[in-house]
Order: C-alpha cells, then sequence, then structure tokens
C-alpha cells in the first residue's frame, strides 16, 4: 500500500510535569527530553511502521535540527526526497507537557512547515493531510488528489474553520471532541456541508463513525496509559492505511482504535507505534 503523508515536521521539548499549569500558575518540570515529532512527520512514521511505502512532503529548517530530523525519518523507512531543507529557516518546535496520567498540552512554533509545497504528483493509494502546514496548501492537496480519483483523509488539527471546498475534497475527516466542538460540534453538519465521512476520536472511549450510512461507535482496548502524545496521528495514519488498502471505513477505523490504544503505552509522540501484525491483534476476531 502506497501513502502519501502532507504536513508538518517538529523537534518536541518534552517535559514531564506534576500537573498541567492552569493559566498563571509556574510548574516544575521533573524531567525534559528532545524527541522527533510534527504532525505530518508522526503520521509518516506510524504508516511506515504498519508497513506502507511512504512519501512524505514536508520542509525543515537548514540546521541542526532540521538535520537530525531527517535522519530519524530514513531511520523510520520514510522517502524523504520531498522534505525540502529551507535556508534562512528554522525547523518547527513544539513544546510538549505531560502529565503522570499521560495527559498532554502542546505549544507550536511552526518554523520551516510553513513553506511547505504543494507536491507535483501524488503516485498513492491515500493521501494524509493535517493542518500544522499553511491552510491554502491542504486546499490544494485535496483538490489535486480527489481530482485524480485518490481518497483524502484529513486530520483538522489543530482546529481552524474548513472552507466547504476543502470539506468536498475529503473522503474521511478525522477530529478528536475539542476539534469538533470547534467546528460547531455536530459531525453530521461536517458530512452534509461535504466531507465523504467523519470520524471523532474519543480517547479511552474509542471513535465514532458518522457516514450516510449511520453512525457507529467503536470501543477502544482497555490499556495502561503512559503517553497520549502522537496517539492522534497514529490513530490518522493507520485509518488511512486501512482506506488505502481499500477496506470498509468500519474496519479501518477498528484499525485506528487498535493502533492508537497500542501507541499510548510508551512515551514519546512515536515510541508505541505499532506493526500492522500488533495493531490487528487488538482488533475483533472476525476482522482481523
Amino acid at each position: 500500500m502506497r501513502a502519501c503523508v502532507i504536513g508538518s515536521t517538529n523537534v518536541d521539548l518534552v517535559l514531564d510535569v506534576p500537573a498541567l499549569p492552569k493559566p498563571g500558575e509556574t510548574v516544575l518540570s521533573t524531567g525534559m527530553r528532545r524527541e522527533p515529532g510534527g504532525k505530518g512527520a508522526n503520521q509518516a512514521c506510524a504508516l511506515a511502521r504498519l508497513g506502507a511505502d511512504i512519501t512524505f512532503v514536508s520542509a525543515v529548517g537548514a540546521d541542526d535540527d532540521g538535520r537530525w530530523s531527517l535522519d530519524q525519518l530514513i531511520a523510520a523507512g520514510v522517502n524523504i526526497d520531498q522534505v525540502v531543507s529551507r535556508k534562512g529557516s528554522s525547523t518547527g518546535r513544539a513544546v510538549v507537557m505531560v502529565d503522570p496520567t499521560g495527559e498532554n498540552a502542546i505549544i507550536v512554533v511552526a518554523g520551516a512547515n510553513e513553506l511547505v509545497a504543494t507536491p507535483t504528483t501524488y503516485d498513492a493509494d491515500v493521501v494524509l493531510l493535517s493542518l500544522e502546514i499553511p491552510l491554502e496548501v491542504v486546499r490544494a492537496c485535496a483538490r489535486a488528489a480527489h481530482g485524480a480519483g485518490i481518497p483524502v483523509v484529513l486530520n483538522a488539527a489543530p482546529a481552524q474553520p474548513l472552507p466547504p471546498d476543502l470539506l468536498s475534497n475529503v473522503e474521511v475527516l478525522v477530529v478528536n471532541e475539542s476539534e469538533l466542538a470547534a467546528l460547531g460540534g455536530d459531525a453530521q453538519a461536517l458530512l452534509d456541508a461535504g466531507a465523504g465521512a467523519v470520524v471523532v476520536t474519543l480517547g479511552d472511549a474509542g471513535c465514532q463513525l458518522v457516514s450516510p450510512a449511520g453512525t457507529t461507535s467503536l470501543p477502544a482496548a482497555d490499556v495502561d496509559v503512559v503517553d497520549t502524545t502522537g496517539a492522534g496521528d497514529c490513530f490518522a495514519a493507520a485509518l488511512s492505511y486501512g482506506v488505502g488498502a481499500g477496506w470498509p471505513l468500519a474496519r479501518a477505523a477498528q484499525l485506528a482504535v487498535a493502533a492508537a490504544a497500542l501507541a499510548v503505552t510508551r512515551p514519546g509522540a512515536r515510541g508505541g507505534q505499532p506493526t500492522l501484525s500488533e495493531a490487528r491483534a487488538l482488533l475483533p476476531p472476525g476482522e482481523r
């Protein structure tokens, strides 16, 4: 299965904290580490881990962080021929705070992600997009891929208004509960506005699939949560794998729930990304 991921590359500064700070509050960190990140890069690595043939379209700065990020992508088996190093720009950064329950809060500095360019060709079975790159690039990519008959999965994070012409080019829209709320709180309305289907992630409750066929709830496996950072990226990647492989959407969503459940059992945005066999082992017996 061939996948094209178009999105961000960041370097994450991860801070372990006793509790996520409230407005105006100072919290002392109990640990700090540097990790590779960015929604696009995380999703590309997750798809590669699942066994997909990955083309990644992104941008980094011509700096040490950029070179380190490229090394991490190569080590994960991601094709970086379309990841551009931008002189005069810094690689994207994210500060990630993680509390003892695994919950997180994230602040992102876009850097070179503002300079991601639209690819000229889309040689893939599925295109996965997210919103840490300019919206105009996302719109152009979705329009071109959809026009070429390639299904488009859009992970609408971080949340922002979605133009109708973008939704009409999206096969599957993926949002979490807060992103859905920012978009009006009604998955059916997003479906009516043009999206082919809407998948709402619900954390440890699994996900809800809203399509023209109706609404289906898919529960998650019970796991010990270590770090939720990157779980949404892993979910979107596994869902895209199923879509690109031609699976029914409900089965693809079940794979995504399983992959995300495994992702939270280890620290880091990429630390728990599962293989396809590991994720399929959590599926109902008839869906493996």
